[in-house]
């Protein structure tokens, strides 16, 4: 039911009118207001038949009787995919970003920059993710022993960012164990990912056990312990962000479904674009 009633073109059209107003209205659309607007000559009438075909289809409801409709998840799920996405970014917001994320010289300060302009773009938050800690390629490992037997794992990439971890191994381990396993995977697997760290350990716990068996599984014990709709009425924007043309992860903004999707999804876009070129240059 719900492709049917988007088959018209006037029917997109409409919907898309009333997901507008409302994003600046906030307050139930009536088809008077989108008969003022409409691009075609149209009746009152046939705009209150498309928005009930629309209500019945889950893309509008209406608060009640005598009111105006409002559009659901699915109607803005509908303007982000369909029109919002075909939307570029104004020179203001571009000359702007640029300004906001320029002369940033560490991942951490370019992580805040482009935090902050997500958040103004979208009156919500800015969501900045890194890649699950299995997608971490290591370049150097350090682990320290807790007093009651947790231990703090600190991983290093290319690029000095770091990822740490506290971990509760099922069995207690020495300094002097953990110091051998750092030891051992910066020796071993410095350029690899935990994934791929993970994986080789377990084969050669298989094919070479009396050999390995004590560092290698001392390692996977602790490899083991690694680490859109949002919510009603909150939306979910993201676009994923590269470092040397590989994918790191993804940021976006965390905001009211009323937001402007034209704006927060050109400029969560640019965003990406200029958060990867500067993690490629650190």
């Amino acid at each position: 039911m719900r492709n049917s009633a988007l088959q018209e073109r006037r029917n997109r059209q409409i919907l898309a009118d009333i997901v507008r107003v409302y994003i600046e209205t906030g307050e139930p659309v009536s088809s008077r207001a989108i008969s003022k607007g409409f691009e075609e000559s149209l009746s009152t009438a046939t705009i209150r038949n498309v928005m009930a075909d629309l209500e019945d289809a889950g893309f509008l409801y209406q608060p009640h009787t005598s009111a105006g409709r409002v559009p659901t998840a699915a109607a803005y799920r509908f303007f982000a995919q369909e029109i919002a996405s075909q939307a570029t970014i104004t020179a203001v917001d571009r000359e702007w970003i640029q300004r906001e994320m320029g002369g940033a010289t560490s991942a951490a300060e370019i992580t805040e920059r482009a935090g902050h302009v997500l958040a103004e773009v979208s009156n919500g938050l800015g969501i900045i993710v890194s890649p699950p800690l299995g997608k971490t390629v290591l370049e150097h490992a350090r682990m320290w022993l807790l007093p009651d037997g947790r231990v703090v794992v600190v991983l290093i990439s290319p690029g000095g960012n770091t990822r740490d971890k506290i971990l509760r191994p099922n069995r207690l381990f020495t300094q002097t164990e953990l110091d051998a396993t750092a030891d051992f995977l910066n020796r071993h697997y410095s350029g690899w990912t935990l994934e791929a760290i993970r994986s080789d350990l377990l084969q050669k716990l298989a094919t070479e056990r009396e050999r390995y068996e004590g560092m290698a599984q001392s390692a996977l014990t602790l490899c083991d312990q690694e680490i859109s709709e949002a919510g009603e009425n909150l939306a979910l924007i993201s676009a994923a962000y590269t470092r040397n043309d590989l994918v790191q992860g993804s940021l976006g903004v965390l905001g009211p479904t009323r937001m402007h999707y034209e704006r927060a999804m050109t400029a969560v876009a640019y965003v990406a674009q200029l958060f990867s070129e500067a993690l490629s240059k650190t």
